[in-house]
């Protein structure tokens, strides 16, 4: 839709406890004043020694360990969503949050740049959609996205923006929200953002940004999550930023250079 164990390797502080502060001895007697002091500088140099010893201790967990077990305890690398638990690995679960993660991960793919090119439309279909539904949704889909709409988004035929220019569309889910669950099918809500245009000096459509909710009819189908039915609407949009335009050559450079994600959870 992630921290050194450097001292546990060799003991911890706790394992440093023959390890003392010398301190300088009195020459001839003639400094007897100073003794007090140097009691002082001890009772205060064992009290931090201790309490250094103490921390390490407990972050031990209480007892010895060597370097195996100091790695067997190191934090695992992973990723935790805000609203998640354990983050889903592989394929979607069969379960709330799964039906969730397959959902934004579909909205990204239904609203993405690949979906206008006729080559890789129908695979999106057969990825996506349950089996009932994906000969009428590529019928849909083509009528849809036709040479007129095409050609009116700066597209040819075969959804490639002209020699110069780089058209982007790519969504970005913000968060999602289960509306209806059941073991067999669940409705899911996704809040994306997303930048879509054409970027090229001579564009009539230059990349913008958009806010909108994308709804997902979902069905547990084959051990995975598919979309029987979708829907889209505007917003919630947030207030606009003072953020300055980049130029068409900045945007164009930004759409080559950074990749497209998938969402994962």
């Amino acid at each position: 839709m992630s921290l050194g164990d450097d001292q546990q390797s060799s003991g911890g502080y706790g394992g440093r406890s023959g390890t003392r502060m010398r301190l300088p001895e009195d020459e001839g007697g003639h400094r007897r004043g100073g003794r007090s002091s140097s009691r002082s500088l001890v009772t205060v140099v064992g009290v931090v020694v201790l309490l250094i010893a103490a921390i390490a201790f407990a972050n031990r967990g209480g007892g010895d360990s060597g370097s195996s077990d100091a790695a067997a305890d190191k934090p695992k690398t992973s990723s935790t969503a805000p609203t998640g638990t354990t983050p889903v690995q592989s394929g979607f679960a069969h379960d709330e949050q799964g039906a969730q993660s397959a959902a934004a991960n579909y909205a990204v793919t239904l609203v993405s740049a690949d979906i206008l090119k006729s080559s890789r439309r129908a695979e999106i279909v057969r990825q996506v959609f349950v089996a009932d539904k994906r000969a009428a949704l590529e019928e849909k889909f083509s009528r849809a996205y036709s040479k007129e709409f095409l050609t009116s988004i700066g597209l040819d035929e075969n959804g490639n923006a002209a020699k110069g220019n780089t058209y982007v569309s790519r969504t970005m889910p913000i968060g999602t929200r289960t509306t209806q669950y059941s073991d067999a099918a669940a409705t899911v809500e996704i809040w994306c953002t997303g930048v879509f245009g054409t970027a090229g000096k001579e564009t009539t459509r230059p990349v913008t940004s958009d806010w909108f909710t994308m709804t997902l009819q979902l069905r547990w189908v084959g051990d995975d999550w598919k979309v029987e039915s979708f829907s889209q609407k505007d917003g919630p949009a947030p207030v606009p930023g003072d953020n300055k335009a980049s130029s068409a050559d900045e945007m164009s450079k930004a759409v080559q250079e950074y990749g497209g994600l998938t969402y994962a959870r």
